[in-house]
């Protein structure tokens, strides 16, 4: 014989007038046993308060935003067989609270990855994301839809694995894990919105004339291929000014002589032999970590990437066992290589094998800058425009040349303070060349 029962706030201790945030149900719906019925979320913490019966919803006494305490009615509801002691609903025990929620600071979905990494994989658009119109339909409590609103992700897209398909928190962090290893392993790119909302199409023409221009091939693949680095590595950039006054001396005047031979000696092939030196005394930086993150391949040459400025776009040939070649082999085939990319006429060959990168922009200008890491490298150093600087030496100001240099890393791989050690030991060594020959 059905009959009505009630249902109300059950025991949640010295909690006193909660707001009322989510409400599941409403009159007609028909819910089991520990079916969640409202969510409630104090300053502190959130509470779902399941159904004590089975049965069909008659009436609701209660609605979003609404303040309530231990024993407010919630909602009538038929049942099929009345509860032992009439019409007051049994004692209900609330669940553990879902999560604590410390204000502006969620927990991190995936160990060891920041939530910038985490949020531009998933959804790398620079507008704010917007949510579907499905949104409000699903079932997901208020601390996963906020979870999911941090980190981008659209609710529509993820699959509900709890009761009644209702989303939890590990259904979101494993659609985060899914679209991660999909990017890495090459099967969407990275500049794709994984299901979220792509940048608007926006005809340009009706503000006035405009020319349309293709992106070159290396432009295209380029694009894709930074991004990547961008979105699935948290680039962390340590800045650092090097005394390059007696090394540039030194080189003007041996280049003088070398440019007759038709070699022409440019401060990249010094940098490259620090470069070498470096990762040499700071090995986890000649190494490459694996795609899941676990394993670090810690590699015994030392072949360098050089960033080449073309016509068709910037491409980073890679010249090979820098460590066993003098400064003049270098200079030699860093003049050849250039040439061979500009023209185009780069193989794949050429640009594999990298153990670490230099992108330099002193010819062209700029105080620093932060590079984009050449994956599977962990770092790369970026080099801008050197300036004569007052610099106090012996109790006076002393004109000397500064090279500005920009470190970038893997900081999965590299922490804050070796990234210093590094640059800084790098410094020292284009401050005084002749520490490259010990």
């Amino acid at each position: 014989m059905a009959q009505t029962q009630a249902i109300v706030i059950p025991d949640i201790g010295t909690f006193n007038k909660v707001a009322v945030i989510e409400v599941n149900i409403k009159p007609g719906d028909v819910v089991s046993t520990d079916d969640t019925l409202i969510t409630l979320e104090s300053d502190k913490a959130s509470m779902e308060i399941p159904s004590p019966f089975t049965g069909k919803i008659k009436a609701l006494h209660i609605k979003l935003g609404d303040k309530v305490s231990t024993g407010s009615m919630i909602a009538d509801i038929e049942t099929e067989t009345a509860a032992s002691n009439g019409n007051a609903a049994p004692e209900t025990k609330v669940p553990a609270p879902v999560t604590a929620v410390e204000p502006e600071q969620p927990q991190p979905i995936v160990a060891a990855t920041s939530v910038a990494k985490i949020e531009t994989a998933v959804a790398p658009i620079s507008a704010p994301s917007t949510v579907s119109n499905n949104d409000a339909a699903l079932y997901a409590s208020p601390i996963v839809r906020r979870l999911a609103r941090e980190f981008g992700v659209d609710l529509t897209q993820v699959t509900g694995s709890a009761h009644k398909g209702r989303i939890s928190r590990d259904d979101v962090q494993q659609y985060v894990k899914t679209q991660l290893q999909k990017i890495q392993t090459g099967q969407v790119s990275a500049g794709t919105g994984s299901g979220l909302p792509t940048m608007p199409e926006i005809d340009f023409s009706q503000f006035g004339p405009v020319d349309v221009q293709e992106l070159s091939r290396i432009n295209k693949l380029s694009a894709t291929y930074l991004h990547r680095n961008w979105v699935v590595i948290p680039h962390v950039t340590q800045f650092e000014e090097a005394n390059i006054t007696e090394m540039e001396a030194f080189r003007k005047a041996q280049g003088q002589k070398q440019e007759k031979d038709g070699v022409k000696l440019t401060p990249l092939v010094f940098l490259m032999k620090a470069a070498v030196a470096a990762l040499k005394q700071f090995p986890r930086f000649n190494t490459s970590l694996a795609p899941d993150g676990s394993t670090l391949f810690m590699k015994k040459y030392y072949n360098i990437g050089v960033a080449v400025d073309t016509p068709n776009g910037l491409v980073v040939p890679v010249i090979k066992q820098v460590d066993q070649k003098s400064l003049l082999d270098l200079a030699k085939e860093l003049g050849e290589i250039s040439i061979k990319a500009r023209a185009g006429k780069l193989t794949s060959a050429d640009m594999q094998g990298g153990c670490f990168s230099i992108s330099s922009l002193g010819g062209i200008g700029g105080t620093a800058f932060t590079p984009i890491i050449n994956a599977p490298d962990v770092a790369i150093l970026g080099v801008s425009k050197a300036q004569m600087k007052p610099i106090y030496q012996n109790d006076e100001f002393v004109p000397q040349l500064m090279l500005p240099l920009s470190l970038s890393y893997d900081h999965r791989v590299i922490d804050g303070a070796l990234a210093a050690k590094f640059i800084t030991y790098f410094s020292e060594l284009l401050a005084d060349i002749r520490r490259l020959l010990l």
